[in-house]
């Protein structure tokens, strides 16, 4: 896997796995350090399960082997040795008395460390025919609601600026109509954190049934909408304290979405070069003059 923390990796699956599987997480999440000195056997007897539950959750968080985890636990240690803020002492947790400067820092710490992953983990090829199918779509549709609503809009409001045409959905009702409407020339980008969101899902199987080139923006890529996709992008997520998964992973997908767009428009340099040119004096023309004051 690429060079990662495995510690923030194990706290974005952790919420979908369950009994034994969950219970090794939980503990090498407790103390990650312990961990390193210890054998599969023994850190099955720690958890009450057993040395083959154990090795069977490496593999639920996509690692070969239990030897992989250690390697990868003592490699980001070694990290956080050398880096203030990606630091392993630096923990989500936030409590009601912490200080001001805490908050920031693991606020901060945790976004860092969510865009980095991203940024390791973005498959190119992947990226590549995503820009690809965006860029010479007839037409395009974005489905997303709660949080993934507002990054929908975001993502077309970016491609539209650019001369893309593009419609953002945060409705079901609305999306699933547009989606029945689609043709093998159009796109369907589908976002949603967990991947399960129904409302989502419904309008892309939709998309795809019609043929349209289905784009799933997600952080688990064994999610319904991920296996519904022709192309996956996957994000990483940054949890803390008062912050859940989907709203500490809207910075990761957001820069899924600058890569994707910035590529699209370099595809369709001539047609995001014009669309530019015509809308650049928009905003300065309703940004209000400072008045001196005597």
């Amino acid at each position: 896997m690429p060079p990662t923390d495995v510690t923030s990796l194990i706290r974005t699956e952790l919420p979908r796995l369950a009994g034994s599987l969950r219970k090794v997480g939980e503990l090498i999440l407790a103390d990650p350090a312990a961990v390193t000195h210890s054998s599969a056997a023994e850190l099955g007897r720690r958890t009450g399960t057993s040395q083959a539950t154990v090795t069977r959750f490496c593999r639920a968080i996509g690692l070969d082997s239990y030897q992989h985890l250690l390697i990868e636990l003592a490699q980001e240690r070694g990290r956080g040795e050398v880096s203030d803020w990606g630091s392993a002492e630096i923990g989500p947790e936030i409590s009601p008395d912490d200080g001001l400067e805490r908050v920031v820092t693991v606020v901060g710490s945790a976004d860092l460390r969510a865009v980095q992953q991203t940024i390791d983990r973005i498959d190119l090829d992947a990226l590549e025919r995503a820009a690809q199918a965006v860029a010479r779509a007839r037409r395009i549709d974005v489905y997303g609601v709660g949080g993934s609503g507002a990054v929908a809009q975001e993502t077309e409001t970016r491609l539209f600026r650019i001369g893309c045409s593009v419609r953002g959905w945060n409705e079901v009702h609305g999306a699933a109509t547009s989606a029945a409407l689609l043709t093998p020339a159009d796109v369907a980008i589908g976002i949603s954190h967990s991947g399960a969101t129904r409302e989502t899902i419904e309008p892309f199987e939709l998309a795809k049934e019609r043929g349209a080139t289905t784009v799933a923006l997600t952080s688990d890529p064994r999610s319904p909408l991920a296996r519904a996709a022709d192309i996956r992008l996957i994000s990483a997520t940054s949890e803390t304290s008062f912050r859940t998964g989907s709203i500490g992973g809207r910075h990761s997908v957001l820069v899924l979405i600058d890569c994707l767009y910035v590529r699209v428009a370099q595809l369709s340099y001539q047609r995001a070069s014009a669309s530019l040119a015509l809308t650049d004096h928009i905003t300065p023309q309703h940004t209000v003059k400072n008045r001196r004051t005597r």
